[in-house]
């Protein structure tokens, strides 16, 4: 673009540009990662604009290919034998060719005949399949491709089942002490002696101190051993919805078939066999009212009964006696009846006389009718004898298809191995476009049905005046009908036996319907089966592709009611006649059955005394080749007199009559109404017609027509269409010169004939479409020759370019409009697709392949195209003649004849291109439907051109000329332009002209100036980006134009086209040589970029010119991602895709296999490694948990601040942001991205696109040179490299290994999810861009009629079928998609650490490298940690040793934060099942020791990181394997005594004891093991675990945080709740301890509110610990963000447990902090929750609604509880835990564990006197308990909560009486209270506290009634005040309180203590309390019997009434007891004042 031209694009502001300036601005300031993405350096071209491509042809003239050595030559030039030209054979069914061989054709027929007869002619990409376009990378070849993988070994799968022991692993053979050895007592696992054991084998030269360098190169070349070559060929294939480039070759043409039907004819069997019957088949359909087959002839009389026609026939032809026929149904429906017509030999006698016999006479009867049946016999043999050349009429049956196809049902399915198998493309195309009609209703597909033998035994007579079709027709309709006349009939029985089935795919013995034998025929003598011919019921579209030639005659009627004389019983002769004698009767009437195959003549059936008869007959003929005006038809009538008289003829002729076949050269058909001739017609007669009244003739009627007959032709010769029989005609008379002509009225001149034919080619588009598409490879012939050989008319040639070229326009739309059911996904029409590729030739062309001897004599007609022509300069003055201006006729000068035809001679393509460009707006219009077309018939031109020309050695430069090129040129523009402006009117015509054009472009780059093609792609993006910025949908046309880059981009020569092994202009050529060794790396400190290298990596103007095509790819992909980009997510996806099909054709491209290629050819995708690093912010986060992804980028960025300050900007805190890095989940918003993460947020990229993007990036990085990467990855600012690291992370987070087990839950979940995609992806397509919602919807129907030609997008359709496509996958499929996703695990991760490794390499002397690598550590400890294979493990670990040894200060000198992480995962991977894994982890361990000691002496640091790591591992890690752990740690030891270098340290001696201490937990792990089913017992040993711990404060954290885990799994979430707390106080009390700040808790105190047990927590004190010593309280815990996470954890798990008010108290410690650090979008969140938490407690204010826990005393007793014996615990169980749940868990869990009859439950709570138990058991007693609260207690413990929170104390009563029973009367029972309190308060951090305290008091039965009566009277209060009141409750607990109970009710109490005064007056005061309450009792009676009235219903007053008279009863019976006095009070007072007051009180209490 010239400067002026850029200027005012740039300021048109639209969405792109005034985007794009707006970036620009912003990155010249700050020098963003992305400056690269828009400007280039060099060519300044932003990306929305496409930079000038070089030219191509100069490039590698300058560069021949001998310059590049070895397998890269091939890449630079398409190869020599690129194109080639094919004769494929036309495929012909029959054995005989058919095709007439007579010598005098006329031009018609020669034409026809040449056209079938004639090979295909093919012109071959020889690579063209290794195209994407092509072969297609789809699911099924990747499977196949997928075979042979090694199994890679992971950890998750070798594990099995989660808490499997190891002994099911691959080495538990020499494990030296597996747990069956050890005895089940818990203190067992000590027994292991880490001496005794053995160790896993040593690294060899481990100890050995090697340079680093020698240890990278070792580790490499170890890396580069058994990788995948391919690695894309372990994703999944590209999805196919995207495939726009997808083509398939078509199928070759082949004659049309409906569904066939093999009808054989077994028997026919009479009640009396006297005579022979002759039957006919044939298919009618009801509801087109139409005979849809023609007639098949079958005879199955025995021999016997044949012989009776002795006398008339001659020697039967083979082909007559077929039984079995094939009908063909192309349009099958329910309305198909299968008739069969039976005839017999003429006899006296009327239809229904003839009939009698069969209808009377049986079978059984024939002794009795002997006579009978003998007279019949001896009749029908005279009949025979005499008449036994003519028939009758005689019965018919019909049989309904329909019935036999849906009642027998599809075939047994069983027997295909795939079900209801989807047709293949293949066969889809071959059926062709009939099927549509029916296959949607499939109880009428006769393709597939099981055969069914039928018996018909019902047949109907004929009747002599209901011969006719039409008659037929109204029967068939009858019959369908319940009650059908037919019925009522008296039927003639027979039985017919006939087998219907599918017609077999390769039947032998067939016969077509012109009696030729179809292939195989294996012996001509076998009987035949013949092929009917069918009429199908609508029209066909399929070209004709064989020669036929038949005419049908059917007679209809004859009236000769008014001829006079005996004229009665009449048949009509019918004769082909070539001349007008007689003996000129050609035999061309094929024979019916058992007679000749071809006869002169044939008589119609003959109906007994009628003078106007009806006919069915119909009569076969093959038309000779060439018919003649002397060729006619002649029939003629004849009275047959049936009884022989004498002196009577016995057929008399009556009339004649003719029809001549041809009129003005055209063929004659159609309904006639002919007249009839008394004598014999006169000389000269054929000529013309009998509607001609010739003198001296007598007419029967007076020249009225008195015979109806119609002829019908199914002819590939005669098109019977008057517009093409006109065109045809003249084209011929042009050939053959013949002047004047007669046409039809008109005589023609040569004056007049180009007028005419002018007019001819006009009228085609009126022809009718049948006859033009079955015409169609004629009439395009026709057309392409009037093109290329214009007519020379009187010396002067014609030039008709512009006519036929709008014929061809109009034919094209035509035959696509007949076929617009089938055409391909691409919109093409397969009929014409398959005429341009096999059909399609260059009229005259000599086909001999070039390269042979040329011809001698070059004729003149070919010598334009003749191999041997020397290029000469005609050509090119004859189309500078001819091209300027179509319509100008040339006359040579004085040249002859035969030379002007020469110089007449054009190329088609260059006319196409001409008429095409200057064609007026109707025709254009047209053409653009169909310009595929166009273009694929330009393609073919012009590659036969050169092919036959031999032009391919010409350079490509001058293979055209420079005029057709600017035609192609103005055709490209003008159709991008249709594409651009109908992009919004008409999306689907645009989609279709886009890819096109694309495909057209992509075709010439295989044969024109690639240059110069480059430039047309450019000139075609520059149009598109014009128009972009007033779109109004610009995602359409950006979809369009990615569909057009992608076709182009699918050129099998790909590679080649974009140039790959020229070095980028500007610089010099990179050394190939460059190593990649360490050695070099002095070279990466050099300041400046290598601007060679950075231009190769980004999208710069030079990458885009010289390589084109990737760089438009590429392009596509940056503005899809751009984060402005419109439609976003459809783009991502299709640009995306793009590049991923495009990388795995290369992967399985034969071409590509050397390292050295694949490299050149993974250099043209450089820029996609800067592309994806920039859009990182926008993919899928693969890893867990968003707030754990902070970006490793962030640590490196310095987009806010200047790029150039590297050391200031590295946060040492920020330095920890790693993904899965150690920071609390809320910690993401001090670490995210800065301001500019929200700038360039955008639309995200769904995880299917991340994870596609990030396998091409993976591809990129496995193929491209590494010392390339090296140079590339040198130059990159901090920030950026930090992206990639990122991007590196995100790749093994995307890739990371799913295990089998996910396999199988994903299985179930899948089909759901597909049918949802499915939907999602079509609402997509119909929201974005409206236009494909016409092809959504179109498949949609399609889908519905079956037949969906390779419908590209539906899934369902194509060969697609992505694996998720199928619910329930076999295991043998998910075993395979685990192996590929291992291997694609493994794969990716060993690519990430190839990279990592040249990063290290590169950064090695950078200023910066401390934090680079820090994050390279990161990311490999990231790999280290994820689910990886052993082989990729035992590489990482080599990495990470050689890191460390390479840069120790990393982990020793740095924060302890990465060195904790490596720790952690190296101990995971020691306990490893896997030996290698162990091996290589343990050597890792021992060096980091060595590592860390060595640097200081001591390994402390080391020494506490691996305890912790130990606590954390053992407490988190389920199935983690102890023993292998032991081995590991043997193996350590092993190391450390042979490490012969520290000898003399007291390394090996810190080392034994860390080992040994290491040891000692896990043993205590392996009782935590034993007690894995046991939670309580396994809470309480981490507690014990965590206890012991109390002097380092970051491993009892550690404890503290799996406990919380442990029981957030078990779902005690107030017990994980305490332990936050417990973890917070901990923090809390070593930050009080460090700064004193007024925000903070000041330690444990602060906590006292939430729990009292939290002091304990108070234990640290200074002399334990100072907190600055190394090592301590350095976790990312012990920090005030630490110590926020903490206390946001309990918050959650106390709302988790209900206890909201906990809650408020944890917030009231965590606000403070917050508000110090100004953070209110927490402090909003916690308001919020602190809002959410009160509400519910209003809501749930009774405390019903929240259950906090039921508790149980458990008592153990016996020895072989060990150290739980004798011990008395208080269990929290989950509410609502009855008493048998937790008895019956306790009992089956030590069941389990002692063994059965050993546990015993003790059924009471009594004490247990340990002398009367069993020694050898083990007893357990458990009582249900109650919290308790001191009256003082209850004022403060208000709500439920408080009553069920912070409990010491419970109570449990044990009722007893004096003689040992639970229960006696009510005067003996006692109870036992007795209070335990536990030594911490409940919910504490384990569900069971040991008891401390116990203390017991025993009640006296009087007291025990006092209480039972207060809790009555309690009861009853509750009910009656209740708010809102309970109905129901209140009335069950009045019934139990009045009601008239008798055990022990309140009236019993009263009787038993207060019937007699005790005498014992310390009891008084408890008889005067119980009286007491039993006056509260019955008040509360009272109120509770008063608010029941409120509350009942009319229908409950009677209840209430009973209630009432229960309670008076009651208190009747209660009042005298209660008002006696006790005598105390009655005597007179002694003492003073208080009992003074006690009696007034008392009184008070009597009143």
């Amino acid at each position: 673009m010239a400067a002026s031209e850029r200027r005012a694009f740039a300021h048109k502001i639209n969405r792109t540009v005034a985007a794009e300036v707006r970036k620009q601005v912003s990155r010249e300031r700050s020098g963003s990662p992305h400056s690269s993405r828009r400007s280039s350096s060099s060519l300044g071209v932003p990306l929305t604009e496409v930079i000038e491509p070089l030219d191509f042809e100069d490039v590698l003239l300058s560069r021949p290919p001998d310059v590049e050595p070895g397998p890269l030559r091939d890449l630079i030039e398409f190869p020599a034998d690129d194109l080639e030209l094919l004769k494929q054979p036309r495929e012909c069914r029959t054995t005989e060719s058919g095709v007439p061989e007579d010598g005098k054709l006329d031009a018609q027929v020669r034409a026809a005949v040449a056209m079938y007869s004639e090979d295909w002619v093919i012109v071959r990409r020889r690579y063209q399949h290794l195209s994407t376009a092509y072969s297609p990378v789809t699911t099924e070849t990747q499977r196949e491709r997928q075979k042979g993988l090694t199994c890679q070994v992971f950890e998750q799968d070798t594990s099995g089942d989660e808490r499997m022991g190891p002994e099911d692993t691959d080495d538990s053979q020499h494990c030296s002490g597996s747990p069956e050895d050890t005895p089940r007592s818990s203190g067992a696992s000590g027994i292991f002696s880490l001496r005794n054991l053995a160790a896993d084998s040593l690294l060899p030269a481990l100890l050995e101190r090697a340079a680093p360098e020698d240890v990278d190169q070792r580790n490499e070349a170890l890396r580069r051993q058994h990788r995948a070559p391919a690695l894309l060929t372990l994703y999944p294939a590209p999805d196919e919805d995207e495939a726009v480039e997808r083509c398939s070759l078509p199928e070759p043409p082949r004659e049309h078939f409906g569904q066939r039907i093999l009808v054989k004819c077994l028997s026919l069997k009479f009640e009396i066999e006297i005579e022979p019957i002759f039957g006919t088949l044939a298919l009618y359909d009801v509801r087109e009212k139409k005979k849809i087959s023609e007639n098949f002839y079958f005879d199955l009389n025995s021999d016997s009964v044949k012989g009776l026609l002795r006398a008339h026939g001659t020697h039967p032809a083979i082909s007559t006696l077929a039984r079995s026929a094939i009908f063909s149904v192309t349009y099958p429906s329910p309305d198909i009846f299968l008739v069969v017509k039976l005839e017999k030999v003429l006899q006296q006698g009327d239809i229904s006389e003839c009939c009698e016999p069969y209808m009377v006479m049986k079978e059984a009867d024939t002794a009795k009718n002997k006579e009978k049946l003998e007279r019949l016999r001896l009749a029908a043999e005279q009949f025979c004898t005499r008449l036994g050349r003519y028939r009758m009429p005689f019965a018919w049956t019909a049989v309904h298809l329909a019935n036999i196809v849906s009642s027998v049902g599809p075939q047994d399915r069983d027997s295909d191995s795939e079900g209801e198998r989807r047709p293949t493309w293949a066969e889809r195309r071959r059926r062709g476009p009939q099927d549509r009609g029916c296959s949607g209703d499939d109880a009428c597909s006769f393709s597939s049905f099981r055969p069914a033998t039928l018996t018909v035994t019902n047949f109907f007579k004929q009747e002599a005046e209901r011969l006719s079709d039409e008659d037929l027709f109204k029967f068939l309709a009858d019959m369908r009908r319940p009650s059908s006349l037919l019925r009522r009939l008296r039927p003639v029985t027979a039985q017919l036996k006939i087998d219907i089935s599918p017609a077999p795919e390769n039947l032998h013995f067939c016969l077509s319907p012109e009696l030729l034998h179809v292939k195989p025929y294996p012996d001509p003598r076998g009987r035949p089966t013949k092929e009917v011919l069918e009429f199908p019921a609508r029209e066909v579209y399929a070209p004709h592709t064989c020669y036929r030639n038949l005419l049908f005659v059917y007679p209809h009627s004859l009236n000769f009611s008014s001829r006079q004389g005996s004229v009665r019983n009449l048949a009509v002769r019918i004769q082909y006649m070539a001349g007008e004698d007689q003996s000129q009767a050609l035999p061309v009437i094929f024979g019916k059955s058992s007679c000749s195959e071809f006869t002169r003549e044939a008589f119609t059936p003959v109906v007994y005394h009628n003078k106007s008869p009806e006919f069915y007959e119909e009569f076969k003929l093959r038309l000779p080749a060439c018919v003649t005006e002397n060729h006619h038809l002649f029939f003629t009538f004849y009275h047959v007199s049936c009884q022989p008289r004498p002196g009577t003829a016995l057929e008399t002729p009556v009339g004649f009559t003719w029809i001549p076949l041809l009129q003005h050269g055209r063929l004659r058909t159609g309904p006639f109404c002919l007249p009839v001739s008394v004598d014999q017609p006169p000389p000269s007669y054929s000529v013309l017609t009998p509607d001609v009244a010739l003198p001296g003739m007598r007419w029967v009627d007076g020249h009225k027509g008195v015979f109806s007959v119609e002829l019908t032709a199914v002819s590939s010769v005669h098109p019977q269409d008057p517009h093409l029989d006109k065109f045809f005609t003249l084209v011929h008379v042009l050939e053959e010169g013949t002047f004047p002509f007669r046409l039809k009225e008109t005589v023609l001149s040569e004056a007049t004939v180009e007028q005419e034919l002018r007019a001819s080619l006009a009228a085609l588009r009126h022809a009718s479409p049948e006859p033009l598409v079955t015409f169609s490879h004629h009439v395009l012939d026709k057309l392409v020759h009037l093109v290329v050989r214009p007519p020379i008319i009187g010396g002067q040639i014609v030039n008709l370019g512009r006519g036929a070229f709008e014929a061809m326009a109009h034919v094209a739309s035509l035959v696509h409009r007949s076929l617009e059911a089938v055409q391909d996904c691409r919109g093409h029409c397969p009929l014409l697709a398959a005429y341009v590729h096999y059909v399609f030739r260059l009229p005259g062309g000599d086909l001999s392949l070039p390269g042979g001897v040329p011809p001698a004599t070059v004729q003149a007609a070919t010598l334009a195209r003749g191999s041997g022509r020397p290029t000469s300069l005609y050509l090119t003055r004859s189309k500078s003649i001819s091209s300027s201006n179509p319509d100008l006729a040339v006359v040579p000068g004085s040249v002859d004849d035969e030379v002007s035809r020469i110089l007449a001679t054009k190329l088609l393509h260059e006319e196409l291109a001409l008429q095409w460009v200057v064609s007026g707006s109707a025709v254009r219009e047209v053409a653009l439907q169909h310009a595929w077309f166009f273009f694929q018939l330009m393609i073919k031109s012009m590659e036969l051109h050169l092919l036959l020309n031999q032009r391919l050695d010409t350079p490509r430069k001058l293979r055209f000329p420079g005029r057709f090129l600017d035609d192609i040129a103005a055709l490209v523009a003008s159709v991008g332009l249709e594409v651009i402006t109908r992009a919004h009117k008409d999306m689907e015509l645009a989609e279709r002209l886009n890819a096109s054009l694309a495909f057209f472009l992509s075709d010439l780059l295989s044969i024109a100036d690639r240059g110069y093609i480059f430039s047309l792609v450019r000139a075609h993006y520059k149009q598109v980006a014009t128009r972009l910025q007033s779109a109004p949908n610009p995602t359409a046309l950006l979809t369009l134009r990615m569909d057009f880059t992608r076709i182009l981009c699918s050129h099998e020569h790909y590679v080649t086209l974009n140039l790959p092994c020229s070095p980028l202009s500007p610089p010099a050529s990179p050394s190939p040589s460059v190593s990649s060794t360490t050695s070099q790396s002095s070279t990466f400190s050099s300041q400046a970029p290598d601007p060679k290298v950075t231009s190769m990596f980004e999208l710069s103007g030079h990458f885009r010119q010289q390589h084109f095509l990737s760089g438009l790819l590429l392009t596509e992909l940056a503005l899809a991602l751009d984060p402005e980009a419109e439609g976003a997510s459809l783009l991502h996806k299709k640009a995306i895709s793009a590049v991923h099909s495009l990388l795995c054709s290369h992967d399985v491209d034969s071409r590509y296999t050397e390292t050295t290629v694949k490299a050149k050819v993974a250099e043209l995708y450089l820029p996609l490694l800067s592309l994806a690093r920039d859009t990182l912010p926008r993919l899928h986060g693969f890893t867990e948990g968003s707030g754990q992804r902070s970006r490793l980028a962030s640590m490196l960025d310095s987009d806010t601040e200047g790029e150039g300050d590297i050391g200031g900007t590295i946060n040492p805190s920020v330095a920890m942001a790693i993904a899965g890095g150690p920071l609390a989940p809320g910690s993401r918003a001090s670490i995210s991205q800065g301001p500019s993460a929200a700038a360039r947020s955008g639309c995200p990229l769904s995880a299917e696109s991340s994870r596609t993007l990030l396998v091409c990036v993976l591809w990129v990085l496995k193929n491209a040179e590494p010392a390339l990467l090296q140079r590339w990855a040198a130059d990159l600012a901090l920030p950026q490299l930090g992206r990639l690291l990122d991007l590196l992370y995100l790749c093994l987070a995307a890739f990371e290994y799913k295990g089998k087990r996910a396999f199988e839950r994903i299985n179930s979940l899948t089909f759901k999810k597909s049918l949802d995609m499915k939907a999602r992806l079509e609402e997509a397509i119909l929201g974005t861009i409206g236009a494909r919602q016409e092809m959504v919807r179109r498949s949609r129907e399609r889908s519905s009629s079956g037949n969906q030609e390779n419908v590209r997008w539906r899934k369902s359709v194509t060969h697609w079928r992505q694996t998720s496509d199928r619910v329930d996958k076999t295991k043998d499929e998910m075993e395979h998609e685990a192996l590929v996703d291992g291997n694609l695990a493994t794969e990716a991760s060993l690519v990430v650490l190839d990279m990592l490794e040249i990063i290290v390499q590169t950064v090695m002397l950078s200023e910066a490298r401390e934090s680079i690598l820090s994050a390279v550590l990161k990311v490999v400890l990231y790999s280290l940690g994820s689910a990886q294979s052993a082989l990729f493990l035992q590489h990482g670990l080599a990495t990470q040793r050689a890191l460390v040894s390479k840069f120790p200060e990393l982990l020793f000198e740095e924060d302890t934060e990465l060195c904790a992480d490596l720790c952690l995962r190296l101990l995971r991977h020691c306990g490893s099942r896997i030996s290698t894994i162990r091996i290589h982890a343990s050597a890792s361990l021992y060096l980091l020791m060595r590592q860390n000691f060595e640097i200081g002496h001591n390994f402390a640091r080391v020494k506490m990181l691996v305890t912790m790591s130990l606590s954390s591992l053992v407490g988190t890690t389920q199935n983690f394997s102890e023993e292998h752990l032991r081995r590991s740690l043997k193996t350590i030891l092993t190391y450390a005594e042979e490490d012969i270098g520290l000898r003399d340290s007291t390394f090996a001696e810190q080392v034994q004891d860390l080992m040994f201490n290491l040891h000692m937990i896990l043993t205590d792990t392996v009782k935590m093991k034993e007690h894995q089913e046991d939670p309580e017992m396994l809470m309480d040993l981490m507690y014990r675990i965590a206890r012991g711990y109390q002097g380092s404060p970051d491993l009892r954290l550690t404890w503290l945080q799996n406990m919380a885990g442990k029981h957030a799994e078990l779902g005690n979430h107030a017990e994980a709740a305490q332990c936050m707390v417990h973890a917070a106080a901990l923090v809390a009390e070593y930050l009080a301890l460090l700064e004193d700040s007024r925000h903070l808790p000041v330690g444990c105190v602060s906590f006292q509110n939430v729990s009292s047990n939290v002091l304990e927590e108070s234990a640290i004190s200074d002399d334990i610990l100072s907190p600055d010593e190394e090592g301590f309280c350095s976790g990312k815990n012990f920090t005030e963000l630490g110590l926020v996470g903490l206390l946001e954890q309990a918050a959650a798990y106390f709302t988790m447990g209900g206890l909201y008010e906990a809650v408020n108290e944890v917030y009231k410690n965590l606000i403070p902090i917050l508000e110090a650090h100004r953070d209110y979008k927490k402090l909003a969140a916690v308001h919020g929750k602190l809002q959410e938490a009160f509400t519910k407690i209003m809501h749930q204010s009774s405390g019903w609604e929240r259950v906090f826990g039921t508790y149980f005393r458990v008592g153990f007793y016996g020895a072989r509880f060990g150290d739980l014996d004798e011990q008395e615990f208080v269990y929290k169980e989950p509410s609502i835990t009855k008493l048998a749940e937790i008895s019956h868990r306790l009992e089956e869990f030590y069941t389990e564990r002692f063994g059965d009859d050993v546990v015993e439950i003790i059924k009471d709570s009594n004490p247990v006197d340990k002398s009367k138990l069993d020694p050898q058991k083990a007893y357990i007693q458990i009582t249900y308990v109650e919290p308790h609260f001191d009256t003082y207690e209850l004022k403060d413990r208000v709500t439920y909560f408080d009553r069920n929170y912070g409990l010491r104390a419970f109570l449990f009563c044990t009722p007893f009486t004096p003689d040992g029973r639970a229960h006696g009367e009510l005067a003996e029972q006692h109870k036992r209270k007795t209070l335990l309190s536990t030594e911490h308060a409940f919910p504490y951090i384990k569900t069971r506290i040991r008891v401390c305290h116990r203390e017991e008091t025993v009640l006296t039965p009087v007291e025990v009634a006092i209480e039972d009566m207060q809790k009555k009277t309690r009861e009853l209060a509750f009910a009656t005040e209740q708010d809102p009141p309970d109905a129901k409750m209140l009335q069950m607990v009045l019934q139990g309180s009045v009601g008239p109970t008798v055990n022990q009710g309140p009236l019993e109490v009263a009787q038993v203590f207060l019937a007699e005064i005790p005498e014992d007056p310390k009891l008084f005061r408890h008889h005067n309390k119980l009286r007491l309450c039993f006056k509260d009792f019955c008040k509360k009676c009272e109120d509770a019997l008063r608010k029941n009235k409120a509350l009942i219903g009319p229908d409950q007053k009677e209840y209430h009434r009973e209630l009432e008279r229960h309670y008076s009863r009651l208190r009747e019976a209660l009042q005298p007891l209660l008002t006696q006095r006790l005598p105390q009070l009655l005597a007179p007072s002694s003492t003073s004042l208080r009992n003074s007051l006690n009696r007034s009180s008392f009184r008070k209490a009597d009143l």
